[in-house]
């Protein structure tokens, strides 16, 4: 899982779903990404909504800064296996980002 790169990688992950799924929702990426930073040391992972509604629906993002060094494509291949499990709760696509840091 190791990259050349020494650039910093972040994956940004967003999808949107219903209101009334919220708290379940939340509860399962939270331990998902609790087992991936585990699984992936140095993974760092946080999970936001956006304060209104669009549509009826909340929208999430997942994001996940990889340390440097640590290659994005395998990491980015186990988030997606990892969130199997929210397919019940997701209205939609995930979509997943890319950026990898141009200063800091």
């Amino acid at each position: 899982m190791r990259h050349a790169n020494p650039a910093g990688h972040e994956l940004f992950v967003y999808y949107r779903a219903r209101p009334e799924d919220a708290q379940r929702l939340a509860d399962a990426v939270l331990e998902m990404q609790h087992h991936l930073c585990r699984a992936c040391p140095g993974l760092r992972a946080r999970l936001l909504g956006r304060p209104e509604l669009r549509d009826g629906l909340n929208t999430w993002m997942e994001t996940y800064a990889l340390p440097d060094g640590l290659d994005p494509v395998p990491v980015g291949t186990a988030i997606e296996r990892a969130a199997q499990v929210l397919n019940d709760w997701i209205v939609g696509p995930r979509r997943v980002e890319h950026f990898v840091a141009c200063a800091s």
